[in-house]
């Protein structure tokens, strides 16, 4: 039986981005089923525990996210707009969230058709780039159909399938696992939190004789 490594990742967070090459490769190299559950972000989901109390946290990621992406040779810019609608001074989220419920859900549907993982790479790669206005014209169509999918397709799908019931059982399950950051990988009860910890999780998987030779 194929063994499973579930990824909880979020359209909002650099460090998933940043992640999602190693994920790829990863799949390539194990005998392993790599489930891709997008989940919101803390930002939305758990808006009252974010950065309510250090404004530390903040500084460090800003500075790390470009830092880590530099170290790693990836493209990398601000997303323009912010898949969240927040105010980054005060950290107050709007009410209304026009690109990270249409994102998450897209990312569920990716994932029913079997393409979660090259979705999240294409459209992630194309809102943390920097390119200003990602969301407009035909580039998200074009992310997505560099991953193999149709964006007009998913988008009927999920007018006719709520996606929330699997997003939150997404995010019910990240809590479950012990954590509740993004990203975390979890196989066979362990998470692994973060992009640097791919590497950790390929020792795991190596330790449990599943690379392909």
């Amino acid at each position: 039986m194929t063994r499973t490594v579930d990824v909880f990742w979020s359209f909002r967070s650099p460090f998933s981005y940043l992640a999602t090459p190693d994920l790829l490769k990863l799949r390539d190299d194990y005998d392993v089923s790599v489930q891709f559950r997008p989940v919101l972000p803390i930002a939305v989901r758990a808006k009252e525990s974010l950065f309510t109390d250090d404004p530390r946290r903040v500084r460090y990621i800003m500075l790390d996210m470009v830092r880590r992406a530099e170290f790693l040779g990836m493209p990398f810019g601000r997303p323009s707009p912010d898949p969240v609608v927040q105010d980054l001074n005060t950290f107050e989220v709007a009410d209304e969230q026009p690109y990270i419920y249409r994102l998450t859900g897209l990312g569920i549907e990716a994932e029913r058709r079997g393409k979660g993982l090259d979705f999240a790479f294409h459209v992630a790669a194309l809102i943390w780039s920097g390119t200003p206005g990602w969301n407009e014209g035909d580039r998200l169509g074009e992310a997505t159909a560099k991953a193999g999918l149709d964006l007009a397709e998913m988008e009927a799908a999920l007018a006719a399938e709520d996606p929330m019931p699997q997003i939150e059982a997404n995010q019910a399950a990240l809590d479950a696992s012990g954590h509740w950051g993004v990203p975390t990988m979890v196989f066979e009860g362990e998470p692994f939190f973060g992009q640097d910890r791919v590497e950790t999780l390929r020792w795991r998987l190596d330790q449990a004789g599943l690379a392909k030779g």
